[in-house]
């Protein structure tokens, strides 16, 4: 008789919201519980919950993370105008990949999903690309205002005042001189944390003997952008250089216009470090170019031992409205399935469970397997 797996200890399971919902269901109800007594702390990341709790769901689905070191999450909605009205929110709720991100820090790391026969539309790519996403501030942690006709006279500054008072103050743009509103947005970030990206990159590249590619706009940005790509020089020449020179791979700066050059000419094979929103439109641009956005994974490594994977695409809005009214879909599912694969990978490597890293590593095989035998939905099949 077929024994399941069982599990000593939980993942922290953040369910989503539309198709990826429904997709999330799906994989847990045939391909994990039939094989494994999952064991899993779960929160309901859903639009609808987070209303309900006014977010607060999500700052303790992170909390839950950090204690149990490991966690999976479905793909969620971040609310624009049209969504709080679609949904009855009462606020337009925050990114909650940013707020849990934020609450974890570390590093985001992306890479394709290679499978035989899905063939990356840049020809020269033999390699996968790995996304190094800095997972903390910048758009993500914001602060923002729209000013409307009424405030055209305003005079936006960036003040900032030290523990003991005294204020720095500096221009960002007169409205008066316009002849209507505008908006204003405040970014933020810390050495701490970009010391830990930075940290974090450099193990990873180290770890898996690939080239580390990085870029900012620090000639436009003097003092923000140029603080990342000073700290990582730092980092690489006190505690990296020799270690890279010793494994003959290298650690390489330009300005972000000419990563992209390089990275569309290049074979793959390398690790892209980016900030946290060149990282997230980047991560979507390399996944689509290896074959679609449902083929990649993505896990946040925190220098802190937590690890949150997830699936890299968004709800797939459109095929959930056709679910809905009862039409047929064809959504790809690898990536959330390489998501909870990650997770109960992670789990046993924590927990030393030789049974449940093998099934971990079984599903991916037999989902890529499946796709090499034929089987695919329509995103791959108009590329196979």
């Amino acid at each position: 008789m077929f024994k399941r797996i069982e599990m000593p200890n939980p993942i922290v399971e953040m369910d989503g919201d539309e198709m990826a919902r429904v997709i999330w269901s799906l994989v847990k109800e045939n391909l994990i519980s039939p094989f494994v007594e999952l064991r899993t702390e779960y929160y309901d990341l859903g639009l609808v919950h987070r209303e309900e709790t006014r977010d607060a769901v999500t700052a303790e689905a992170a909390e839950a993370v950090k204690r149990h070191k490991a966690g999976v999450k479905c793909a969620t909605i971040t609310p624009n105008d049209e969504r709080v009205k679609e949904y009855g929110l009462s606020e337009k709720y925050k990114s909650p990949n940013g707020t849990i991100r934020g609450m974890l820090d570390g590093t985001v790391f992306r890479a394709p999903i290679i499978a035989a026969g899905i063939e990356p539309y840049v020809t020269n790519w033999k390699s996968p690309i790995t996304i190094a996403r800095h997972a903390f501030g910048d758009v993500y942690r914001n602060a923002e205002v729209r000013l409307d006709g009424a405030d055209a006279n305003s005079f936006a500054e960036l003040v900032v005042t030290s523990k003991g008072g005294v204020e720095t103050r500096q221009t960002i743009f007169d409205f008066g001189n316009t002849s209507g509103g505008g908006v204003v947005q405040g970014i933020f970030n810390t050495d701490e944390s970009i010391t830990s990206f930075a940290r974090s990159c450099f193990s990873y590249a180290l770890e898996t003997k690939q080239e580390l590619w990085f870029g900012t706009k620090d000639t436009i940005s003097k003092i923000y952008d140029r603080r990342f790509r000073d700290i990582f020089e730092n980092v690489y020449e006190e505690e990296y250089r020799e270690k890279f020179e010793f494994e003959g791979i290298k650690y390489f700066y330009t300005l972000i216009d000419d990563v992209v050059a390089r990275i569309i000419r290049s074979e793959g094979g390398v690790i892209w470090a980016c900030k946290n929103y060149d990282g997230d439109v980047m991560s979507d641009m390399v996944a689509t170019a290896f074959g679609s956005l449902a083929m990649m994974t993505s896990v946040l490594v925190s220098p802190h031992g937590y690890w949150e994977y997830e699936a890299a695409h968004g709800t797939v809005q459109k095929h959930y409205y056709k679910h809905l009214a009862g039409e047929q879909t064809s959504t790809n599912s690898v990536a959330t399935i390489f998501a909870w694969a990650g997770a109960l990978k992670k789990r046993g490597q924590l927990d030393h469970h030789r049974d449940l890293i093998t099934f971990a590593e079984r599903l991916e095989i037999a989902a890529l397997k499946t796709i090499e035998d034929g089987v695919m939905t329509g995103d791959l099949y108009t590329i196979s």
